[in-house]
């Protein structure tokens, strides 16, 4: 199986059957995203070697404006899509088969987790997957320890506190706590 055409199914949100060739060429990626997140999380790199591994993790061109602080753990690597001035602190695990969205100018605290599978509910088909993606939209923050999970939009602005685990969509500009997240405020521009 090539990527394109992995990507191709897992981007229409199709089911990853356990054993299936989805299934297996995942697995294969698993163990080169493995390799490539050994080199950045075990020894020093300057910011553009990270964005050199970056690069060669997700097989798109470089971006110099990301800032990335390690250890960084992703278990595919080639469906995360980042925009400009973006920065991921330490501790950031991206579970990204089902593709991660992420726009310009957005934070992403220490230990943030964001996960776009989901194990089928059926016992008897437990080793199937459901990806879905998560669109992560411009000037948006997630605080330390926030998980999102498959399916979610985060809004443009939004701000997502410390701790929560964000299971629906947070519009634009607004303040979500909690778990589950919930909206608590909208946002409102103070500088001017």
């Amino acid at each position: 199986m090539e990527l394109k055409d992995y990507l191709d199914y897992v981007n229409s949100n199709k089911r990853i059957i356990g054993g299936s060739k989805e299934h297996l060429f995942m697995t294969e990626c698993l163990h080169e995203a493995l390799k490539i997140t050994h080199k950045i999380n075990n020894e020093y790199h300057t910011p553009e070697e990270i964005q050199e591994l970056f690069s060669e993790l997700t097989q798109t061109p470089i971006n110099r404006t990301l800032g990335l602080i390690p250890p960084f753990n992703t278990d595919f690597g080639k469906n995360i899509h980042i925009g400009d001035n973006v920065f991921i602190n330490s501790g950031c695990k991206m579970q990204d088969q089902g593709g991660i969205y992420i726009g310009n100018d957005v934070l992403i605290g220490h230990n943030a987790c964001l996960l776009t599978l989901n194990h089928d509910f059926d016992p008897d088909n437990r080793a199937d997957m459901h990806p879905e993606p998560i669109y992560i939209e411009d000037k948006s923050w997630l605080g330390s320890n926030v998980t999102v999970l498959p399916g979610v939009r985060i809004g443009e602005g939004a701000i997502v506190a410390a701790g929560a685990v964000v299971t629906k969509d947070i519009p634009d500009n607004c303040l979500a706590i909690g778990v589950p997240a919930r909206v608590v405020r909208k946002l409102e521009n103070d500088i001017e």
